[in-house]
């Protein structure tokens, strides 16, 4: 929600030299060093690892509960026996120290403490605003670029469904501004009337705009007027005999009712709030998320936090907490359960947004129908989780017995190269573990190598394992987080192995167990072999699960892989060597291309048929001619 070293802490207290003691003694020991001002403390093990962060009102008569031997749950029990040494934070207010702690929950990862697993962001529709015909998008991470933004929805699918409909609704550009002004004739998004192609004038400046403000309208909720007002046009147009506009009229109309139908549910009296409902079971949980903006439902996520075994009450808090710690809380928050600290969250959230959000935990009418669907979707998302994690649980432990690994890996990390005879090469690393793939914590690495042979596969694999452990090594040298991996597969034989295990001895990591995975004989899949330092290949059982699941760790790291091989290539591909020469921008690019035809046409051009062209003088004509042939 804001940055700890922002936040008005007036002091910081330590133990220069940790209490020998642990447990109760321990954080007995502290009480005479501090006093009752709000802030924020850490429990802290032996190795001083953070165990558990925490706020107080009053810090002395938090930390005097802990000292106390009797009536805890046996999570805070074990919590306070591994208790070595604490910290304390002392701020202003509580609201700073919900604020802090919150921040220092999701920088630190404290196992104790109920934590956020999953927390990409979440993408917005974006319509600009710099543009004379402004330009409709997907839009995820900051919002930077000027426009009005719209969302959040939950999920990249539920974007793309809402522009879909939108493009057909509104004909708005969906066309990058350097495509639009170099663009001489309409695209195919005209031809199937999903554009009103503005790039060529095919509509006047205020013609666009109209249809930009009825898009914002309807975006921000005010859709049954409008679609009233289509009618009426449309039916005017009709009486007027104008059937091509009448037509166009239905067909906005048609793709209107079309959005709102694949929204779902849209609730009559909530206009902008999040329902966040919690199911818990046998120590798991999953946390729904509704997104309901403009009257509109986009979209629903669901999250799997880790409770340390925590009350419904507090992980519903500390999942507010992290999940608003870099996400726009709305007007209101409809909860499944009340909360610790209701008021304080709510001031925390109006603090940070600059108006006021409310929190409710509704019983009766449209929000509390809102949360029961919201549950609903919450238990059956656990009991689908808790079936898979217990096959994922199997499955681990068969890796473990197949390949005489000590205990099952919590974290594999898989590795693959992909280029076309060294062109455009990337690594791809993906990493699974308790709970199937963890897909946010997939890297990709361009291959930077200078010294490196095209094709050189394992030159490459060098690279990015030397890139990937070298970063973990800065970040976590103790190796106190759950990002350093039990098992490493490599896609690759022998050679690929030694390669590796090169790698890792001069990285000094050597104790990660690692494994080869070839292809087999004749490259079937089902005849793989496995590698390991020291020891015979050997092969699987044709059915064993465990080859199964091996298989699809390594068929993801290769679609993972080719997938961001191929967008780089297309990315160079599209690239135009006019939009490397400086002087060179949107409205002379497109006077070249209009000229010559293309970039290619350009590069052959002399100064004199350059200088010809509109906008182009004899010192940028000399600049053009000039970086095409000294580059050739």
């Amino acid at each position: 929600m804001s940055d700890p070293e922002t936040s008005k802490i007036e002091t910081e207290t330590a133990s220069e030299t940790s209490p020998k003691v642990t447990g109760h003694a321990c954080i007995q020991s502290y009480l005479n060093t501090i006093d009752n001002s709000p802030g924020v403390y850490r429990m802290l093990d032996a190795q001083q690892r953070v165990l558990y962060v925490g706020k107080a009102r009053a810090l002395k008569k938090r930390v005097s509960n802990y000292a106390n031997p009797n009536g805890h749950s046996p999570r805070i029990a074990r919590m306070i026996s591994e208790t070595a040494s604490m910290m304390f934070l002392t701020t202003k207010t509580e609201t700073e120290a919900l604020l802090l702690e919150q921040n220092l929950i999701k920088q630190l990862k404290p196992k104790f403490n109920v934590l956020l697993r999953d927390d990409k962001s979440f993408p917005n529709i974006l319509v600009t605003t710099t543009h004379a015909f402004p330009q409709i998008k997907k839009h995820r991470g900051a919002k930077r670029e000027k426009g009005d933004y719209y969302g959040p929805f939950a999920s990249a699918g539920a974007v793309n469904r809402t522009l879909n409909q939108l493009q057909r609704a509104f004909l708005l550009r969906n066309c990058s501004d350097s495509d639009f002004e170099t663009r001489s004739r309409p695209c195919l998004q005209y031809q199937i009337k999903r554009c009103s192609a503005p790039c060529v004038e095919k509509i006047s400046e205020a013609d666009y705009r109209k249809l930009v403000k009825d898009a914002q309208r309807f975006l921000s909720g005010r859709s049954t007027d409008m679609q009233e007002q289509l009618a009426d046009e449309m039916q005017k147009a009709s009486e007027e005999m104008e059937f091509e506009r009448a037509a166009a009229l239905r067909d906005r109309i048609r793709a209107l009712t079309q959005v709102q139908t694949a929204q779902g549910i849209n609730p009559q009296t909530v206009a902008e709030a999040d329902v966040i409902a919690l199911h818990l079971e046998h120590g798991q949980a999953c946390v729904q998320v509704f997104f309901i903006r403009a009257n509109q439902n986009w979209g629903n996520r669901d999250f799997y936090p880790k409770t340390a075994n925590a009350a419904e009450a507090e992980v519903l808090q500390a999942f507010m907490g992290q999940f608003y710690s870099d996400k726009e809380p709305p007007r209101q928050i409809i909860l499944s359960h009340g909360i610790e600290d209701e008021d304080l969250m709510a001031e925390a959230l109006s603090q940070k947004i600059g108006r006021k959000v409310e929190i409710l935990v509704p019983l009766r009418g449209e929000k509390q129908e809102l949360v029961t669907s919201a549950l609903r979707n919450a238990r059956e998302s656990l009991a689908r989780k808790m079936s898979e994690s217990a096959t994922q649980a199997k499955l681990l432990k068969g890796v473990a017995e197949a390949f005489d690994l000590p205990e099952p890996p919590k974290r594999i990390e898989v590795y693959d190269n992909s280029h076309i005879q060294g062109t455009n090469a990337v690594g791809g690393m993906i990493v699974a573990g308790e709970d199937g793939f963890l897909k946010s914590q997939y890297r990709k690495f361009n291959i930077k190598g200078d010294e490196l042979v095209p094709g050189d596969d394992f030159g490459m694999m060098k690279e990015v394992l030397k890139r990937r452990f070298k970063r973990l090594q800065k970040e976590d040298p103790d190796r106190k987080t759950e990002m350093w991996p039990d098992l490493l597969l490599i896609d690759g034989g022998a050679g690929q192995v030694s390669a590796v295990r090169e790698i890792m001895r001069e990285m000094e990591v050597e104790d990660i167990a690692m494994i080869g995975v070839a292809k087999g004989v004749d490259r079937d899949a089902g005849k793989e072999e496995f590698h390991r330092t020291g020891k015979r290949p050997f092969a699987l059982r044709h059915n064993d699960p465990v080859l199964y699941f091996i298989q699809r760790l390594r068929d993801e790291a290769h679609r993972f892989a080719i997938g961001t091989h191929r967008a780089k290539r297309a990315k160079a591909q599209m690239k135009n060597p006019l939009d490397e020469i400086e002087g060179v921008g949107p409205k002379r690019k497109k006077a070249l291309l209009q000229h010559f035809g293309s970039a290619k046409a350009v590069a052959r051009a002399n100064l004199a048929d350059l200088t010809s062209v509109e906008g182009v003088s004899e010192a940028m004509a000399r600049s053009i001619y000039d970086f095409f042939h000294e580059k050739g």
